[in-house]
């Protein structure tokens, strides 16, 4: 359901790709029809979602970190998860732009130095030593690791002194004889050893060679690891996000008692480039449904990360939401995400907060993420800016006043003009006509207000002026709408005027319509007309003019003898300019209309538009799969037909047009193995919207030569549907082997 005018005036918008409600935290409203959006990926359908993971994509200031904070803290506090944030940008430099909400909720903000976690210490299970020490070599020298390195980086954490860093490097320089002899463990070892002594004795010195292991608590709602105090291209980075997502994985993950948990990363790009984190990171999306575990990764966009791993990252997150991107980016992400193209276009102009969502295969909606006061405070990351704009006001304030004693100490009346009038040339004075009517007592009314009241639209529905109420009804919601918005209250607010005046005018099916469409959005039909909440009913309300004096209205003076009594004119002139402009405007809209009809539906279209059909077929006790794919110019269509071998086909036949492809099986020759049958035909058509039909014809075990094989004829449509000509049925789609 899209909220348009009720005028059908030029006012368009694309439509929802599905009308489908997910179940879960509220985060915003749709900015395409006015529903409220709900989404907990793990509470859907596992039909719809198969993995959880999501991916937020935008520039700087368009509301991707707020959205994933308001996530993340309403499924803390309403189900019961626990996350895991990697922090690696800050509004300054004391903590990273997660920290408020972190502590808000209880949990605990860990700094980048401010604890020591000892790779090589007896707290951690062997195969997370090792794991955690592969990944530090790999993050300062990636081609450290042949595997004669591995071999002798092995034999060295097996050694006695290999409780530290220090210890382990001491291991792999001077190696005691093993399987291999020690002067051959010292060369195949050098490489990591040489790694590794950045870490004791290099520049990254006192992150990982202590001696003790502090290892978070796994118990908390939320832990966030802040690294926003350190350089950007410090090698640093990748190295704790290697040791932090080892964490994560072979301790937390196993220890966490929460019903789901969650890794939020951001600025991933710095994580998923980095050899060390890359693959760590891709095992736990691959395995992340299994783990209970949604990876909410966000970044600027996915051109960062080449067409490889982006394409890898956006097949493995169901959920993807992209706010305010530049046009090329946008075409960008909008290939990568098979996002129609109305949705790709709609992404540079959004405003922040504003995201395109796509759910699943199929869900597309625009979405504006909603806040309370709280997570207002909480996500807010422009308190430098707003600082930045309050000293430049107040400097402008502070000149002013300045100024303006400046003025007074000089005598100069700061009301006066500048100068004395006779001080103007004489060509410069412009005489001010008086305005010499006198029969301004014909004109007894005052001038029009600028907004329709909707007490004056159901006062004339009451009087019988029905055509009159419904086109000021329309004049004053187009007015709201060009003020407040499309989805606003005032706006939806003449919906329930108009349902009224269709009820008062004798037409209860609009005024349900109308009602009904209310309630959708969200309304009580009838709340515009509710009391003060105060209970005060003599404060106007947003939608009401001010309320009348109390004081009554005088009588009118009688006329004196011989005087013709004058009625006041009826102020009619205003209603007749607005019938007038309504016909001129009418008349244009309905010559457009039907043109936005069609524009709207060929949006549709293309919204819908998969390109390919299938279906699974049952005839004469044999299932066959058949398929149309569409080509990519729109000019022809391959049908096809796959019956398996098993099944035991006599015949198999497909017709389209006048295309024909035909095969009967014959007795297997000793030694022969049975195939499949599979069919083709390929026939033209005019457009990539046009259907296609197949007619289907098989012959199962016990059909005999020479006899009519039972038959289906099948319509095939590009938006991955297929309907049965015969029955009429909606047939269910199958991802076929032959796609």
């Amino acid at each position: 359901m899209i909220r348009l005018p009720s005028t059908h005036a030029a006012i368009t918008a694309p439509l929802v790709a599905s009308s489908t409600r997910f179940p879960g935290i509220p985060i915003g409203r749709s900015l395409l029809d006015g529903r409220p959006f709900h989404l907990s990926p793990v509470l859907a359908d596992a039909a719809i979602l198969p993995s959880t993971n999501s991916i937020g994509l935008g520039g700087l200031g368009s509301g991707k970190s707020t959205t994933s904070k308001v996530r993340i803290r309403r499924e803390i506090l309403e189900h019961g998860h626990q996350a895991v944030v990697i922090d690696s940008f800050g509004e300054d430099s004391t903590s990273g732009e997660w920290a408020p909400l972190v502590r808000k909720l209880g949990g605990r903000v860990i700094q980048a130095g401010s604890f020591t976690l000892n790779p090589c210490s007896d707290l951690l299970p062997p195969e997370v030593r090792e794991q955690l020490v592969r990944s530090l070599i790999v993050a300062v020298e990636p081609a450290a690791l042949s595997p004669q390195a591995t071999h002798a980086l092995q034999h060295a954490l097996n050694h006695p002194k290999a409780t530290s860093l220090d210890g382990l490097v001491d291991a792999l320089v001077r190696p005691e004889d093993g399987r291999w002899p020690a002067a051959k463990l010292t060369g195949w070892g050098e490489g990591a050893a040489i790694a590794l002594s950045r870490y004791t004795e290099g520049s990254l010195r006192g992150l990982f060679d202590g001696q003790d292991a502090t290892l978070p608590e796994t118990d908390l709602s939320i832990v966030s690891f802040d690294f926003s105090g350190l350089d950007r291209s410090s090698p640093a980075i990748p190295a704790l996000m290697a040791v932090v997502s080892c964490w994560a994985e072979h301790l937390w993950l196993r220890q966490s008692t929460a019903v789901h948990r969650h890794l939020v990363l951001e600025e991933a790009w710095q994580i998923l480039l980095s050899p060390a984190t890359a693959e760590l990171i891709q095992r736990l999306l691959k395995n992340s449904r299994k783990a209970a575990l949604s990876l909410d990764v966000l970044m600027h966009t996915l051109s960062d990360l080449g067409d490889g791993r982006a394409q890898d990252l956006a097949r493995l997150c169901e959920v993807a939401h992209i706010g305010r991107l530049g046009p090329e980016e946008a075409a960008i992400v909008g290939a990568l995400l098979s996002l129609p193209a109305w949705a790709v276009e709609k992404i540079p102009t959004l405003d922040p907060g504003q995201a395109v969502w796509k759910v699943g295969p199929d869900y597309i909606d625009i979405i504006q993420t909603v806040l309370d006061e709280d997570e207002a405070r909480l996500t807010d990351t422009s308190t430098r800016r707003r600082q930045a704009q309050q000293a430049t006001t107040s400097t402008d304030t502070a000149e002013a006043n300045a100024d303006q004693a400046t003025v007074t100490e000089t005598g100069v009346d700061a009301d006066s003009d500048h100068g004395d009038k006779d001080d103007i040339p004489a060509e410069t004075v412009v005489p001010i006509e008086q305005d010499t009517c006198e029969d301004d007592g014909d004109r007894d009314w005052e001038m029009p207000p600028n907004v329709i009241d909707h007490q004056d639209v159901l006062q004339a529905a009451r009087e019988g002026r029905c055509n009159e109420a419904a086109q000021m009804a329309a004049i004053g919601e187009r007015e709201d709408i060009n003020m407040y918005g499309i989805n606003s209250i005032q706006a939806i607010s003449w919906l329930t005027t108009q349902a009224q005046v269709a009820e008062l005018c004798g037409n209860p099916d609009q005024a349900a319509r109308l009602r009904a469409t209310v309630a959708r959005m969200g309304k009580d039909v009838e709340w515009w007309q509710q009391t003060h909440p105060t209970g005060d009913t003599t404060t106007p309300a947003w939608h009401s003019t001010a309320p009348s004096s109390a004081t009554p209205t005088p009588l009118p003076t009688p006329p004196r003898d011989g005087e013709e009594h004058k009625q006041p004119r009826r102020r009619t002139w205003p209603y007749i300019a607005v019938i007038v402009a309504l016909g001129i405007a009418g008349a244009c809209v309905w010559h457009n209309t039907e043109d936005d009809q069609q524009r709207q539906e060929r949006q549709k279209e293309a919204a819908a538009y998969k390109g390919v059909s299938a279906v699974e077929l049952h005839i004469d006790g044999v299932k066959a799969q058949t398929v149309a794919a569409w080509s990519k110019d729109g000019q022809s269509v391959v049908l096809s037909a796959w019956v398996n071998s098993e099944e035991k086909p006599k015949l198999v036949r497909i017709d389209s047009g006048d295309q024909t492809a035909k095969e009967e099986t014959q007795p297997l020759k000793p030694g022969q193995i049975s195939m499949p049958i599979q069919l083709e035909v390929k026939i033209p058509v005019k457009g990539r919207y046009q259907p296609a039909r197949l007619q289907i014809a098989v012959g199962g075990p016990h059909w005999k030569p020479g006899s009519k094989a039972p038959h289906r004829t099948i319509e095939f449509r590009p938006d991955r549907t297929a309907i049965d000509i015969e029955t009429g049925e909606l047939l269910k789609q199958q991802y076929s082997r032959l796609l």
